[in-house]
């Protein structure tokens, strides 16, 4: 049997599960909201075209209003000063944008905390229990934040949402072989990352570096640790800073 014939059997009896990790698209999902003097994207929104009217009596659709980094999206390298001269979204490898994945689970810290920065310590000690993060792979760093993205307040929560530290971000970003970092809130730094050294770092060492953002995800609770794969499909936009994606994990059962 071929390995594409051994896959399409493991989904099929369910040996391998599809896990949906991202968030659907609507007029009120949670958007980006920066102060003045700064612009802003707009929220999502349908403009109906017809259906199955005298517009066109046999077909329904829409036309679409977003940003590109609206609800679950890709962060592509030239979305930051660091990175303008890198990829855009449609520049990006296909080969990429499917990886293997790890999940780094601290929301039960975020619960307590909703500053909580993630550290290098952190990664380390869980390194030590669950292997090397993944070459050319995700870190997904879950904090519980998706249980908040229907309601636009409690998600930007006065700018108070769990992020990684600028020792971290530019650790895992330089010194690290991973692929991108994957994360629940808005965006892929903390509330607070405006006011850190360097601003956002998330951004800054990570889209700098050349590797990639996704944010907004969901349902990571359902992952493993470690050995699920990624797959992750932003609209290949010429120019793109980013795109929002649907993305899926593959997880063993």
């Amino acid at each position: 049997m071929s390995v594409l014939q051994d896959l399409l059997g493991a989904l099929g009896s369910g040996r391998v599960e599809v896990v949906d990790l991202t968030s659907p698209l609507h007029s009120g999902t949670p958007i980006l909201q920066l102060p003045e003097p700064f612009a802003n994207t707009i929220p999502f929104r349908l403009e109906e075209i017809s259906r199955y009217d005298d517009r066109g009596p046999g077909w329904y659709w829409n036309d679409i209003h977003t940003g590109e980094h609206t609800g679950t999206h890709f962060d592509a390298p030239v979305h930051w000063a660091t990175g303008q001269d890198g990829e855009d979204i449609s520049q990006v490898s296909p080969s990429k944008l499917i990886a293997p994945a790890v999940v780094l689970d601290f929301a039960s810290e975020a619960a307590k905390d909703p500053d909580f920065l993630l550290e290098i310590e952190h990664v380390r000690a869980w390194q030590e229990r669950h292997g090397a993060l993944p070459d050319g792979g995700w870190l997904l760093y879950r904090t519980g934040w998706d249980a908040r993205s229907e309601d636009q307040a409690q998600f930007l929560n006065e700018g108070h949402s769990p992020g990684i530290s600028a020792d971290c971000a530019k650790w895992l970003a330089e010194e690290t072989p991973i692929l991108g970092i994957g994360t629940e809130t808005v965006g892929t730094d903390a509330g607070a990352a405006h006011s850190f050294e360097p601003a956002f770092p998330c951004h800054s060492y990570f889209l700098g570096a050349g590797k990639y953002g996704l944010t907004q995800l969901r349902n990571l609770v359902s992952l493993p640790p470690a050995g699920s794969v990624v797959v992750a499909s932003p609209l290949p936009i010429v120019g793109g800073s980013g795109s929002p994606a649907r993305v899926l994990a593959l997880v063993e059962r």
